[in-house]
């Protein structure tokens, strides 16, 4: 598919009025979703675009049904656009969770005859990424850290790297 599945600018509204509930065939709003019918310019089919309200891209797209003329798409419709905002939540939910896992890594070692937590805290910033090492004592209730490191974003944090970091009394690990 072509950019051509993104909203045109008549989805781009003032934030008042572009919100508010529509029905349309090809076109519904709604629930803090937007679902839009477009032309699939790759083929002769049709696909839906599903927008989060305030997103400027759509959150999913997929191939839409044809109509019974087999030319045009079937119209939206209640239960249509239900089942869209569902599986729309759902993957954007299942997105967030994994980026959440992959900037938010923990892993329980023994070092030093002690159960160690070390976390790796990915910060994502377009100026400065970097990633935060931490360790903490296992059964240490008041959480605080044993040692805390800056590494590169590209930091591998495993079983033999914490081991690694713990046993070399907390030393920043070097760049590889």
């Amino acid at each position: 598919m072509t950019d051509s599945r993104i909203p045109p600018p008549d989805l781009a509204e003032s934030p008042s009025e572009s919100f508010l509930k529509t029905q349309e065939p090809r076109l519904w709003r709604g629930d803090g979703w937007t679902a839009q019918v477009l032309k699939n310019e790759d083929d002769d089919g049709w696909a839906v675009a599903m927008i989060k309200d305030g997103e400027p891209e759509p959150a999913l797209v997929g191939p839409w049904t044809m109509g019974r003329d087999k030319k045009n798409p079937k119209p939206l419709d209640g239960n249509a656009f239900s089942t869209l905002v569902k599986t729309a939540s759902e993957f954007v939910r299942r997105h967030e969770q994994q980026l959440h896992a992959t900037l938010h890594q923990r892993i329980t070692v023994t070092a030093r005859s002690a159960r160690i937590t070390v976390s790796l805290d990915i910060v994502p910033d377009e100026d400065h990424p970097h990633a935060l090492l931490s360790a903490h004592n296992e059964g240490d209730e008041a959480g605080d850290a044993l040692a805390q490191v800056r590494v590169a974003p590209s930091f591998k944090l495993s079983r033999a790297s914490a081991v690694a970091w713990v046993e070399n009394d907390f030393c920043k690990p070097t760049e590889r």
